[in-house]
C-alpha cells in the first residue's frame, strides 16, 4: 500500500480535474435544453467527491513520483477515468449496461471510435458532444495534459510523460522543461483544431457538427453525431477537409511544434516518418482506387479515387470515419486498409497501431540480418534520420512487435472461442488494438459493436487499452519485478 498510496494521491487530483470536463456538455445542455442537464450535474458531483475522498485518505502519502509510479499512474488513469466518463451515459440512457457504457467511453478516450450506440441523430447534442470531447482529450493524452498542471499541485511530471509518450524515442525533449513541452504540444493541438473546425464549417457543416467532428478528426477517433457518418453529407468538400486534417493529425505533433516554433517546413523534411507515412497512406489509396476501378466497383476512376482516398486515409490513420460501406468492396481493399492501420501513423501523433517509426526499425533490422548472413563479420549499425539507433532500442521494438502479434493472436482466438466468426473476430481485435474503430463483417463500417456479447465487448475494451498504452506500459505493471522493492 505504501507504493500505491502516492500514486492514488496524484490520481485523485487528476480525477478532480477531470470532473471539470463535464462543464462543457453541461453548458451546451443548459443552452439548448436537451434534457440531459441532470446527468452532468450528478456526474460532476460523483466524480469530484470520489477524487476528493481519495485525496483525503492519501494526503499523507505525497512524494515525488518515481519511474515505476509513472507507469502505474498511467494505467490507473486510463482505466478509471473512462469509468467516471460513463456517468452521463448511464444516467441519461438507463437501458445501457455498464459494460457497453465503459466500452463507449474507453473507445472515446483511447481515440478508437468504435461505438455500441445507435440512433445518434436522435441523441441530445450534449451527449454527442461528450463523446467527441472524450476523443479530443484522449488524442494527446490526458496525462500529458495533466503534467502541465500537476506541477502546480506539487507533483513532478517527467516520469508520467515518459510512461505516456508513444514510440521508442521517449527521451527527446522539445523544450528544457516537461511542463513547457506539454503546453507547447497543446498549443499546437488547439490551434490546428480551431483551423479544422472553421474549415468544416466553411465546407458546409453546422457549427455543432463542425465542433463534434473536429474533436473526432484531431483525436483520430471517428465518433460521429450521425448514424450515416460522412455519408450524411455526401459532400466532397467536407471529405477533403477531413482527409487533410486526418493526415495532419497522423503526423508527430512534436514535428508540428518544431515547424511552428522555427517558422519552417524543414522539420517535416527531417522527420524520418513523415515521408513514408504519406507515401504508404496516399500510395495505397491510389492502388486501391485502381483496384476498385478494375473490379468495376465504381464506374469511373475518379469516383473510385474519391472513396478510396477518404476511407484509406481514415483507416490508415486509425480514425475510423467512413463515407461508404467498404465492407462490400472486394476483400483485398478493406484488408489492405486494416493492415495500414497497424503501422502507418507516426509516433507522437494521435493515431494508434505500431507506428511508422517501429515499422521502419523492424524493416531495417530485418535488412541488417539478411546482410549479416552474407557478411557475418561486418559492422552494420541501424540508422534512422542519419543517427545510429542503439541496440537496446532495437531490442525494445522487437519485444513490442512480438507482444503486439501475440496479443492479436490470443484475443482473436478468445473471440473465436466465444462463437464469433473469424473475419469479425480478427478484424474486431485488430481494429481495437490499433484504435481504429470499425472492422469487417459484423463490426464493419455500416454496423456497430452492439451485437457482441459482454465477453467479446470486454476483450475489445482490453485491446483498446493495450493498444492506446502501447502494451509495454500496461504489461510491465503485471510483472513481478515491478512490485519488488
Amino acid at each position: 500500500m505504501s507504493r500505491i498510496a502516492p500514486v492514488l494521491n496524484v490520481l485523485s487530483k487528476v480525477v478532480m480535474l477531470f470532473s471539470a470536463t463535464f462543464l462543457l456538455p453541461l453548458t451546451l445542455s443548459w443552452l439548448v435544453a436537451d434534457g440531459a442537464q441532470r446527468a452532468y450535474d450528478d456526474a460532476i458531483i460523483v466524480t469530484f467527491v470520489a477524487g476528493a475522498l481519495t485525496w483525503l485518505f492519501t494526503r499523507k502519502s505525497q512524494r515525488e513520483l518515481q519511474t515505476r509510479d509513472g507507469f502505474l499512474l498511467v494505467l490507473l488513469a486510463w482505466t478509471s477515468l473512462p469509468a467516471f466518463a460513463t456517468l452521463p451515459l448511464l444516467i441519461y440512457l438507463p437501458h445501457l449496461s455498464f459494460t457497453d457504457a465503459y466500452f463507449e467511453t474507453v473507445s472515446g478516450i483511447t481515440t478508437t471510435g468504435a461505438t455500441i450506440l445507435t440512433g445518434l441523430d436522435a441523441l441530445p447534442l450534449s451527449i454527442n458532444l461528450w463523446r467527441g470531447l472524450l476523443v479530443w482529450l484522449g488524442g494527446m493524452g490526458l496525462i500529458v495534459l495533466a503534467v502541465a498542471i500537476l506541477p502546480l499541485l506539487g507533483v513532478g511530471g517527467m516520469q508520467i510523460y515518459k510512461a505516456e509518450t508513444p514510440g521508442p524515442m521517449k527521451d527527446t525533449k522539445l523544450t528544457p522543461r516537461i511542463t513547457e513541452t506539454a503546453k507547447g504540444l497543446y498549443l499546437v493541438y488547439v490551434g490546428i483544431s480551431i483551423a479544422c473546425g472553421l474549415s468544416y464549417w466553411a465546407a458546409g457543416m453546422t457549427p455543432f457538427d463542425a465542433v463534434m467532428h473536429t474533436f473526432s478528426t484531431m483525436g483520430l477517433g471517428g465518433f460521429s453525431s450521425h448514424d450515416a457518418g460522412f455519408s450524411y453529407w455526401n459532400s466532397p468538400a467536407i471529405e477533403v477537409v477531413a482527409v487533410v486534417f486526418m493526415l495532419v493529425a497522423g503526423i508527430n505533433f512534436s514535428t508540428h511544434f518544431l515547424a511552428w516554433r522555427h517558422r519552417s517546413l524543414a522539420a517535416y523534411r527531417l522527420d524520418p516518418e513523415v515521408r513514408w507515412f504519406l507515401i504508404a497512406t496516399l500510395g495505397s489509396a491510389v492502388v486501391i482506387a485502381i483496384y476498385l476501378t478494375v473490379m468495376h466497383v465504381y464506374p469511373s476512376f475518379f469516383q473510385a479515387l474519391r472513396f478510396a482516398v477518404f476511407n484509406t486515409v481514415s483507416i490508415a490513420t486509425t480514425t475510423g470515419f467512413a463515407n461508404t460501406d467498404y465492407n462490400k468492396w472486394p476483400i483485398f481493399a478493406p484488408l489492405c486498409m486494416l493492415l495500414l492501420s497497424s503501422f502507418a501513423s507516426c509516433s507522437g501523433s494521435t493515431g494508434g497501431g505500431m507506428k511508422m517509426v517501429r515499422a521502419q526499425l523492424l524493416f531495417r533490422q530485418g535488412r541488417r540480418e539478411l546482410t549479416r548472413l552474407v557478411h557475418p563479420a561486418a559492422r552494420l549499425p541501424v540508422k534512422l534520420a542519419g543517427q545510429v539507433v542503439p541496440n537496446n532500442v532495437i531490442y525494445a521494438v522487437l519485444a513490442f512487435a512480438f507482444l503486439y502479434v501475440f496479443a492479436i493472436i490470443i484475443m482473436t482466438l478468445l473471440m473465436a472461442l466465444s462463437g464469433l466468426e473469424f473475419i469479425s473476430a480478427f478484424s474486431a481485435v485488430v481494429a481495437s488494438i490499433n484504435n481504429t474503430g470499425p472492422g469487417l463483417n459484423q463490426v464493419g463500417p455500416a454496423s456497430t459493436y452492439a451485437g457482441l456479447t459482454d465477453f467479446q465487448t470486454w476483450i475489445c475494451t482490453i485491446a483498446m487499452l493495450l493498444g492506446r498504452l502501447e502494451l509495454l506500459t500496461v504489461l510491465v505493471v503485471f510483472t513481478r519485478a515491478f512490485w519488488r522493492a
